[in-house]
């Protein structure tokens, strides 16, 4: 089976897990970069990275790669590329978007206009046809310079991955799927611990630690744009990929994990969103605030998104707020504590100092993950039989 470079992106910072998601698939990592990994992977591959991975926004099919610093090199570059491989004569096809960092060319739609064009010039002598009904399967385009160096990619996922289908509704400033998957895995939790999420509002934290507990696949329940392209991949290994999937999901598994808001209403919903996961039987939710939080058990886990205070009315109430989050974690013995926020006096007025911290993009918008590292339990004495 053809083997094709697939590009992963993820949120800046959390490269690393990513790339052992990718390991752990049985991939090759070709390339590791900033907000992304490069793999190889045949067709399978692709069904299966949609599916399994949770780290990545989508799975991207990499067409070609080239050094472009003005429009008649990205015209002529993207010409010489072999899209008949790729596109089908009644595919439908367009530049979804083009990005541009450090290079000469910067404007995205100028850049799209080009590129959208040079393959329509391809595939017209390929073809022999002059004119593109594009009655046929998406295939959307994706474009991305640094530094005059041009990566064209085709999106296998369509929706971004992070939309798992679960969450219909959310509460104010919600974060990702993906970006909360990656927070936990970045972390040594496992599912005989504690995991503790006081500000959990719809759930997410908590109902993505609930699916790596079950072993569930995060896109077991979706479909996937690449699903349609029936040139590149046959649909018996979407079959076979979900299958795969439904066979390791444990839904009888056990975890201990809570999710606690001070906001009745949006425990509600995260209650519904945990249903629709079907990991609701793993949580426990409760209308609680962060004041309220302590447990009797040791080397339990906080992971956490607080309020960042983005909006104005809500900055005078960060120190007060993070002063609590700080009592909290006094409070629990023997804890480690993983807390994600814009705030910059974050540490201050917690009362301690992270014992590690890494830069985290969300979006735009730079935060930083703050790491409380609690010892680890005692090991298990065996007894001689």
């Amino acid at each position: 089976m053809e083997v094709f470079e697939l590009i992963a992106p993820c949120h800046f910072g959390m490269e690393a897990v990513l790339k052992r998601e990718v390991y752990d698939l049985g991939y090759d990592i070709v390339k590791v970069e900033d907000g992304r990994v490069t793999f190889a992977g045949d067709a399978e591959a692709i069904c299966r990275a949609n599916i399994n991975l949770r780290t990545t926004e989508r799975v991207l099919l990499k067409v070609g790669e080239f050094h472009a610093e003005t429009f008649d090199d990205l015209f002529e570059a993207v010409k010489a590329l072999p899209w008949e491989r790729y596109l089908p004569e009644d595919a439908r096809f367009w530049v979804k978007k083009a990005s541009s960092v450090k290079s000469k060319l910067f404007s995205p739609t100028d850049i799209q206009s080009v590129v959208k064009k040079a393959i329509v010039e391809r595939l017209k002598i390929i073809y022999g046809i002059s004119w593109f009904e594009e009655t046929g399967a998406s295939f959307p385009i994706r474009v991305f310079l640094h530094k005059d160096e041009v990566t064209v990619s085709l999106d296998t996922s369509g929706d971004s991955l992070h939309k798992r289908g679960y969450r219909t509704q959310s509460g104010r400033a919600p974060i990702s799927e993906t970006l909360a998957a990656a927070m936990i895995l970045l972390t040594p939790w496992k599912k005989d611990r504690i995991l503790v999420d006081p500000f959990c509002g719809s759930g997410t934290i908590p109902i993505e630690a609930a699916m790596i507990a079950a072993g569930v696949a995060p896109g077991m329940n979706r479909s996937f744009l690449a699903q349609t392209w029936m040139n590149l991949i046959p649909q018996y290994l979407w079959m076979d990929a979900v299958e795969e999937a439904r066979e390791l999901a444990d839904f009888s598994a056990e975890a201990h994990i809570q999710g606690y808001d001070i906001d009745g209403d949006i425990i509600r919903v995260a209650r519904e969103n945990a249903g629709r996961a079907g990991v609701d039987s793993l949580i426990h939710f409760q209308q609680r605030p962060v004041s309220a939080l302590n447990h009797p058990k040791k080397y339990g886990f906080v992971i956490t998104n607080p309020p960042y205070g983005e909006r104005l009315e809500e900055k005078e109430m960060l120190p007060a707020l993070y002063r609590e989050i700080g009592q909290a974690f006094d409070r629990l013995d023997c804890w480690s504590e993983y807390l994600i926020s814009s705030y910059e006096d974050a540490e201050r007025y917690i009362g301690k100092k992270a014992d590690k911290k890494r830069k985290i993009y969300n979006g735009m918008l730079r935060t930083t993950l703050y790491q409380y590292l609690g010892p680890k339990p005692p090991k298990m004495r065996v007894r001689d039989i």
